[in-house]
């Protein structure tokens, strides 16, 4: 069992996995799957007074909390107790594109070039990570949900504006990727 744990697990179980979320989230109390929802949730638990927009029942939602924080156990649990010892596997042409950026160090998932306190500090650190997360936060509340919510619970709803959504997030993971990280890590 712990070498089944140890090593990435195909994508067609892993996807089986999260297609079985929907239908049982459903059956089991109408229940919606996506992950920004949380935010709100936390600051009407925490800010019950004052903004409209946290006023609400929060507290029927509380099996969201369970689901986020099993989430951040299973990425502690699977980084920290069962450490792969080899660094991460990527297309020897991304290797050699990466480098021309600097970005060398693949022994986690996140390299430490992009990744850690000291490149916050910098104009790229800066742009990525806190312009990003800005935009990302915006774009979650702006179209009224996240990736998850709207790319698996939304289509499998047959819902438009998710369909909608996520050709645009995925328009915008292209622009991002192809045209403007390239210019943003030369920075």
């Amino acid at each position: 069992m712990l070498q089944a744990l140890q090593q990435p697990w195909p994508w067609y179980v892993a996807g089986a996995l999260i297609g079985l979320i929907v239908p049982a989230l459903l059956i089991l109390g109408n229940k919606h799957f996506g992950i920004s929802a949380n935010l709100r949730h936390a600051c009407a638990a925490c800010f019950p007074a004052g903004i409209k927009f946290f006023q609400y029942d929060w507290k029927k939602e509380i099996w969201n909390f369970f689901f986020v924080g099993g989430i951040l156990a299973g990425a502690i649990l699977t980084t920290h107790l069962i450490p792969d010892p080899h660094p991460v596997q990527i297309n020897a042409a991304l290797a050699r594109e990466l480098a021309g950026y600097g970005i060398t160090d693949r022994s986690s998932l996140l390299p430490r070039e992009l990744f850690s306190w000291s490149s916050l500090f910098t104009l790229r650190g800066l742009i990525m990570l806190v312009g990003g997360g800005f935009l990302v936060g915006f774009g979650t509340r702006y179209a009224g949900g996240c990736t998850s919510g709207h790319a698996i619970m939304g289509l499998s709803d047959l819902q438009w504006p998710s369909l909608v959504a996520t050709v645009m997030f995925m328009a915008g993971g292209f622009i991002m990727a192809n045209l403007l990280l390239p210019f943003i890590l030369h920075l």
